[in-house]
């Protein structure tokens, strides 16, 4: 599917996607085949690809293939998560941090080395230079004070008017400072599936309407966590003596996240749930989603960086 895909991007739109009957029936839902294929496709809803025809973003046999692929990986998203309707309950247990948390960003604090840091700023790179885009999709989904909240959210996330303090030219900045590459999508063609799946998700809930409640549900979720997650991250990046620039992105989402956690919870859901109740589930399904997503990453990860291997396509 994703040797497809790339072989039609570079032809004129309407010249057809050749796909066999059977590729996504037989694929991997989180495999790398439909994942990267995937990827693709919502690409073209953001920046697209050089030489590539912007014609293609509403292609009818691409979006054909888009569909199916999306609804194999959503089957195998609600197949890999309990159902659910608790969304106070699900997000309170997002609150616990564990005292013998074992997650890339505790690895990474206390043990993990530049290479492995450098690694784990690539993996995020495929989101992060994009921070907070998939997630605008919802704000026209949404209505009322659930909107004017979200979209509060996403002001900081863009910066607060300011390109400079746009999250994702931090995390350029950040990757700049590292070493690394920091064009948009330069670590595309080495990140696992793992990685590639988060990202899909994003795109997935924030690109339909009918999944909404799951978005929000996701992005609180997303924020719940970031702020510890940062803390740590910012601990490890000056435990191997990074510069201040480096610093910055998780300084900055330390204090950020812990308010959008709290406005995302209380505003977004909170007056999205008053007005739509029956999207409670939805909402359960966007947070688990997440965290089934955001594990298996770490699984990955952290399973290759003990046995000595990187998590990436070669080593940086």
């Amino acid at each position: 599917m994703s040797e497809a895909v790339t072989a039609a991007l570079p032809r004129p739109p309407g010249s057809g996607v050749r796909v066999a009957p059977d590729a996504v029936s037989g694929a991997d839902p989180f495999g790398e085949d439909l994942q990267l294929a995937l990827y693709s496709c919502y690409e073209l809803h953001y920046r697209g690809f050089e030489g590539v025809d912007a014609g293609w973003e509403w292609d009818s046999d691409l979006l054909r293939l888009r569909g199916e692929m999306e609804r194999a990986f959503l089957h195998a998203l609600r197949a890999g998560t309990a159902e659910g309707d608790d969304v106070t309950g699900v997000l309170d247990e997002l609150l616990v941090e564990p005292v013998d948390g074992q997650g890339v960003s505790h690895y990474l604090r206390d043990r993990g080395e530049w290479w492995q840091m450098r690694e784990y700023l690539a993996h995020r790179s495929i989101y992060h230079l994009k921070e907070a885009d998939p997630h605008a999709w919802v704000i026209p989904r949404l209505r009322g004070h659930a909107k004017a909240a979200l979209v509060a959210v996403e002001f900081d996330e863009f910066g607060g008017g300011r390109g400079d303090r746009v999250h994702a030219r931090l995390f350029a900045d950040l990757l700049e400072e590292v070493g690394l590459d920091p064009s948009y999508g330069a670590y595309l063609d080495r990140v696992p599936a793992e990685m590639l799946a988060i990202v899909n998700m994003m795109s997935l809930f924030g690109l339909h309407r009918g999944l909404r409640g799951a978005m929000v549900g996701h992005f609180a979720a997303a924020e719940i966590t970031t702020a510890p997650s940062a803390r740590r991250l910012a601990g490890a990046l000056e435990r191997l003596e990074a510069g201040p620039a480096a610093l910055l992105f998780y300084t900055e989402h330390i204090e950020a996240d812990a308010v959008h956690e709290q406005v995302l919870r209380h505003e977004v859901i909170g007056d999205l749930l008053r007005g739509e109740p029956e999207l409670a589930a939805d909402v359960v399904f966007g947070v688990r989603a997440t965290e089934l997503l955001e594990e298996r990453f770490g699984t990955f990860v952290l399973d290759r960086w003990e046995s000595g291997r990187p998590s990436l396509d070669g080593r940086l």
